[in-house]
């Protein structure tokens, strides 16, 4: 009868993951232990052992797909002694009769799972026909580190196999202790095993909260974005007087127009003819080419409840201060609300992100992918500077330009940063 081989849950809260590749091919002979593929999730990229003996039939789903979830059939193995072509894939995959990997019985909490071991207890330690103990890669780390024998753990996993919580018991019930030279060569091991385990501490008080589909998309994208865009910083500094002096008299001058101008207004409209005059700094790497965009449209992080968007101020090279702050108002208001719609999120050639109004000086943004580069804006601040070779007071302001080194070179950014801050320091010139 073929062997099943199920995508496998490898952290208490994973739903789906991406087969990020196969170890072995069809036809390929393997035994228990063997790592046969490498499983990504939003935290790691893990491999999966195979439990049983036999002969890869068929590979199901083929790596670098995403989006598997846990629980689909996977692969077919032929037992020991069966014929490959006699392997059918099976035309419903089973449900909740199946047994999936252990590992997903082993990373979530099983507060109760004390009691199972126990009436399994008088079962005969798990083996197979060639006399070796199968036991999960985690039942062996751990028993490793605790130095329990694990041919004197009784099995309660699929085919008898032993798995975490037979040794948490083995342990508590003070079973036999492995040989104290494998203590030793166990301590390495064990930090995959807390790295790769999140659970609550036990003397903690806490509540659990399952993840929002928004918050889901920010921890993929910006994981992504982190471990697979090469980012470099580059931070400038840019007097904000004449900005301030300009910004209140025009709000003096639209007072009776209901729009009132921000500092974030000047940096989006800064930002977009930065990007026009320096368009090398507009891009976007697409692999084996790059895109060029021939126009600025500014992605706005705004933060709602349970995370961010990022609304698009599309074609802000081509419009004034005042229906920037227009628009700003009203997209803000959609998101707050979560009412913004797809055509109003997606897209955008750069990034702003402004913690200015809660105090943080200075910070590092992540890429928001595809894009090649954010601006994170900090507090506009009264600091000593020198001019003319005297010491004078004025506000300034820190940004921070997060680039992607693949589309952006370090020159690009700081000619891109020498631009913006040209428009910030003599705000006139953006209606030049």
């Amino acid at each position: 009868m073929a062997i099943e081989i199920f995508m496998p849950a490898l952290s208490p809260t994973m739903e789906k993951g991406t087969l990020a590749k196969w170890l072995v091919k069809e036809g390929d002979t393997v035994e228990s232990g063997d790592v046969i593929a490498e499983i990504e999730t939003d935290k790691a990229t893990m491999e999966v052992e195979s439990i049983d003996d036999g002969t890869v039939a068929k590979i199901l789903v083929a790596e670098g797909t995403d989006e598997v979830p846990v629980g689909k059939l996977i692969a077919l193995m032929a037992e020991e002694g069966e014929d490959v072509k006699d392997v059918k894939v099976p035309s419903e995959e089973p449900k909740k009769e199946a047994a999936p990997e252990p590992e997903a019985k082993e990373a979530a909490p099983a507060p109760a799972a004390d009691d199972k071991p126990a009436a399994k207890s008088e079962k005969a330690p798990a083996r197979d026909s060639s006399d070796r103990i199968k036991a999960s890669p985690l039942a062996k780390r751990i028993a490793k580190q605790e130095g329990v024998d694990l041919a004197a753990v009784s099995g309660s996993g699929p085919h008898g196999r032993i798995v975490k919580r037979d040794v948490e018991a083995a342990v508590e019930g003070g079973a036999a202790k492995a040989a104290p030279a494998a203590a030793p060569a166990s301590a390495p091991a064990a930090a995959p095993v807390a790295a790769t385990e999140y659970g609550p501490h036990d003397d903690i008080p806490y509540h659990e909260e399952r993840l929002s589909g928004m918050r889901k998309v920010i921890a993929k994208r910006l994981t992504e974005s982190k471990t697979s865009v090469p980012h470099f910083y580059l931070t400038i500094e840019c007097e904000l007087d004449k900005l301030l002096a300009q910004r209140k008299e025009l709000n003096a001058k639209l007072a009776d127009s209901g729009v009132k101008l921000s500092v974030n207004d000047f940096v989006i409209r800064a930002t977009a003819l930065a990007l026009k005059k320096v368009p090398a700094a507009n891009v976007q790497f697409a692999g084996d080419k790059m895109y060029w965009y021939e126009r600025a449209d500014i992605s706005v992080a705004v933060a709602v409840d349970g995370g961010l968007v990022t609304p698009v101020v599309r074609g802000a090279d081509q419009k004034g201060l005042a229906e920037i702050s227009s628009d700003v108002k009203d997209l803000a208001g959609k998101a707050r609300d979560g009412k913004l719609m797809p055509e109003e999120y997606a897209g955008g050639t750069i990034s702003i992100s402004n913690l200015g109004m809660y105090g943080i000086k200075e910070f590092s943004a992540v890429i928001n992918p595809p894009q090649g580069a954010i601006l994170a804006i900090g507090a506009g601040e009264q600091r000593p500077v020198v001019k003319d070779g005297a010491l004078a007071v004025a506000t300034v302001m820190n940004v921070t330009m997060s680039c992607d080194h693949r589309a952006i070179d370090g020159a690009v950014g700081a000619e891109f940063l020498a631009a913006f801050k040209g428009y910030i320091e003599d705000p006139i010139t953006m209606l030049l």
